[in-house]
């Protein structure tokens, strides 16, 4: 009786923590949007052009999407370091791929928050791995507006 209670603990035991690295791997999904959406409005804020459309799934090879991002760095380059004010995640916890929108605001220094929207794919599933991918990223919003359902 004893011997069938501790392999029942046990059982449990490695039960709890299969999960638990499944959920860790959903979890951090999250943490690899948010770098992905720093750097990304990072490069805006450098002025770094070729940085924006490298961390745009296929935007280099999209002369529109290129062109709308060169207009974005352009106009949104600024001296100092950036602020991540609020990030809005793409997806709440999700085991398999999605695809929604991210809402970013940040500043540069003292200047008003810049709110942008970002088109982001998370694909794969907790057993082969999630990965994050920008796909599209748009104008600069009025802060207390909602994301644009076409960029």
């Amino acid at each position: 009786m004893r011997r069938a209670y501790l392999l029942l603990i046990a059982a449990a035991l490695l039960l709890f923590i299969a999960i638990s690295a499944l959920l860790a791997r959903v979890f951090s999904a999250d943490g690899a949007e948010r770098s992905a959406l720093t750097a990304l409005v990072r490069a805006e804020a450098r002025g770094d052009t070729a940085g924006a459309l490298e961390r745009i799934n296929g935007c280099r090879a999209n002369a529109t999407c290129s062109a709308r991002v060169e207009q974005y760095v352009a106009t949104l380059k600024r001296p100092g370091s950036v602020a991540i004010l609020e990030i809005n995640p793409s997806a709440g916890f999700s085991l398999t791929s999605t695809v929604g929108t991210a809402r970013v605001a940040w500043n540069v220094g003292g200047s008003l928050p810049i709110v942008q929207c970002v088109r982001v794919r998370r694909a794969g599933d907790v057993f082969g791995g999630l990965t994050v991918q920008l796909l599209e990223i748009s104008v600069r919003i009025k802060s207390d507006s909602s994301c644009p359902a076409r960029y």
